[in-house]
């Protein structure tokens, strides 16, 4: 990978933000990345997470039914069926935020680029290391509940939490080039024109950063609220739902062990929801506020790209409050944060759409 200084100058880029192949390639990859990790989230949510709950709170109740007779083996079987069920969660949650994380990195890296001192080989070069490494961690991650341990040199461990560990370490690699550019850029001394730092300062990039702003302070706030009503002892212990449902399970009891299960039932409601609406109220927010920087490297006009950070605030906005109106409205909650994560991931494809078009137009107007 040449490293051997910056072959393109600051009035360069000012001139035309798209000029830079790594800028382009971070920059789909990024919204690529963050457009389909949100909408495997939709999906998952939809058809998998849902009736995962459900299995698992089956297996539950029957294991409790066991514990009266002592079945050691039948127990151990249902806990066995649920730590299957929490894997096959877990991963797709890993993977739906893992591939959303490295789309922000990817677009935070495409905003740095100006201020990364190799060669325009090499900042390429760098750029299509990181995307695909970035693309490579959330699919391993997704392949680790069904490749399991087949075929695998290490006792604990399958091929495919092997290769998300490998692009792991990798993509750690690939923004240690990154930084190694800045590094060498700060080095130089070398001044580039304000013209050409993220934002621009147009009215997209300024609802974009106000937005991502607004949401990370009610994020911050929301979660705080939230720990110390915890801590406040009003919500009941998950460990003292767990005792009264094994005493009443071993005593038989099955009026009070069907309150237990109903009360496991509802803590794990709340939990889930208020920790998934803190989630993305912090990571919507960031959203916003990384696209705000890259609004400059959008071949729309003022008034579309606008039109599109509107769509992609109220989305953001929309997400977190349809989730929490789950609690008291249930599906009609649901529909609404659904539906503001699809306006989200419209916003992104346009914006995605819109790089690729001027991508090949500029393809078929070179000499």
């Amino acid at each position: 990978m040449p490293l051997n200084g910056n072959a393109t100058s600051g009035n360069a880029i000012a001139n035309n933000p798209l000029g830079t192949n790594s800028q382009r390639v971070l920059t789909i990859g990024g919204l690529l990345l963050i457009a389909g990790g949100m909408l495997f989230g939709e999906i998952f949510a939809i058809f998998i997470l849902h009736p995962n709950n459900a299995r698992i709170g089956e297996a539950m109740y029957a294991a409790s039914q066991l514990i009266p007779q002592g079945d050691v083996e039948g127990i151990f079987g249902h806990f066995q069926a649920i730590g299957g069920f929490l894997e096959n969660r877990g991963t797709k949650v890993d993977a739906h935020s893992h591939a959303i994380h490295v789309g922000y990195i990817a677009l935070l890296l495409a905003a740095l680029q100006p201020w990364v001192n190799f060669s325009e080989d090499g900042k390429r070069r760098a750029a299509w290391f990181f995307v695909a490494c970035g693309l490579g961690l959330p699919v391993s991650i997704f392949l680790i509940h069904y490749v399991g341990l087949a075929y695998s040199p290490v006792e604990h461990i399958g091929w495919a939490s092997i290769m998300a560990d490998l692009f792991g370490a990798l993509l750690s690699l690939a923004v240690f080039l990154q930084f190694l550019g800045l590094w060498r850029h700060a080095r130089s001394g070398e001044r580039l024109d304000t013209g050409q730092g993220p934002g621009g300062g147009e009215q997209a990039s300024r609802l974009l950063l106000a937005g991502g702003l607004l949401l990370l302070v009610w994020g911050f706030l929301y979660g705080a609220f939230y720990a110390a009503w915890l801590e406040s002892g009003k919500a009941i212990p998950e460990v003292d739902i767990l005792k009264s449902i094994v005493t009443n399970a071993a005593s038989q009891n099955q009026e009070l062990l069907g309150q237990d299960f109903a009360a496991y039932g509802k803590f794990q409601m709340y939990r889930a929801i208020n920790v998934a609406t803190h989630t993305h109220i912090n990571e919507m927010g960031i959203l916003l506020l990384l696209l705000s920087f890259a609004q400059r490297l959008l071949p729309y006009s003022d008034s579309a790209r606008t039109r599109w950070a509107i769509l992609a605030v109220a989305g953001g906005f929309l997400l977190p409050v349809g989730i929490l109106l789950e609690i008291p409205y249930g599906v009609v909650g649901s529909v609404i944060a659904d539906s503001a994560g699809f306006a989200v991931i419209a916003s992104l494809v346009a914006m995605l759409l819109g790089l690729l078009r001027h991508i090949r137009s500029a393809g078929e107007g070179a000499p």
